[in-house]
């Protein structure tokens, strides 16, 4: 068996979680289908105990891009999965303004759904030299834009009602994406030059980049747009990872 899908659409995304989260309200669990065309959310307690049913039907191409599935067998071309709805709602939470949504069926240890967002990776410029620069920075906002793209390029930037300021880096270099069976593949496919974008505190960066003793040999920072930016810092079997929440 195999399935994987991707929203891209904002609007799709939007869509498909608000159906997520009245499932979520309506079952603890329920049976997922999917068919080539249609994906079915099934509820169906024992009527004699006074047991409610439960009936969502969606055609997949209203909400996915991308949609392929393979059933047990050609004959019978349907995927069976037992599902807590809300545990997908809390996946598609974490995905809101992200570029795009995959979702994919896998079985690691049991048949299961997962849920992944597409995000910017990069390295991270020397960190003494971004140290100066956000301190200085600091003095001018309390908030920071960090912008960042597949061609290893990074903007720290500040803007208020009376000054706007940006420092540039570029050829910083991208770490390559690693796929579940831990091979090494390109960002192909995927528009280079798009900026993922978020806005931060400073102090929590200049926490950072003043607290860390690590002295990493590698230093990288992943940026969901408007979500999230996770530092990562590597020193030999040390690594130091720090999440900052974006803000609105």
């Amino acid at each position: 068996m195999r399935f994987r899908a991707k929203i891209v659409d904002l609007a799709c995304l939007n869509n498909f979680s608000r159906v997520i989260n009245t499932i979520a309200k309506l079952a603890k669990t329920c049976t997922l289908r999917l068919t080539v065309c249609k994906l079915y959310f099934i509820l169906s307690d024992k009527v004699a105990n006074g047991g409610a049913s439960m009936w969502c039907e969606l055609c997949q191409g209203n909400f996915f891009d991308e949609f392929q599935m393979e059933g047990v067998a050609a004959e019978h071309n349907e995927i069976y999965l037992e599902l807590v709805p809300e545990n997908l709602s809390r996946a598609l939470k974490t995905a809101h303004s992200a570029k795009a949504v995959k979702i994919k069926l896998t079985n690691k240890h049991c048949p299961c759904l997962r849920v992944a967002v597409e995000l910017v990776s990069i390295y991270l410029p020397v960190l003494k030299t971004m140290k100066s620069v956000v301190e200085r920075m600091k003095n001018l906002s309390n908030f920071i834009m960090i912008e960042a793209n597949l061609s290893g390029e990074m903007n720290l930037k500040i803007e208020t009602d009376l000054v706007s300021v940006t420092t540039h880096f570029k050829d910083l270099g991208n770490p390559p994406w690693a796929s579940e069976d831990g091979c090494q593949c390109s960002a192909q496919g995927r528009d280079l030059e798009s900026m993922a974008v978020a806005r931060i505190d400073i102090k929590k960066l200049q926490q950072l980049l003043a607290g860390q003793q690590v002295n990493p040999t590698k230093a990288l920072c992943n940026i969901v747009s408007k979500r999230i930016v996770h530092f990562v810092l590597l020193h030999e079997d040390v690594s130091l990872q720090y999440f900052i929440p974006a803000l609105a």
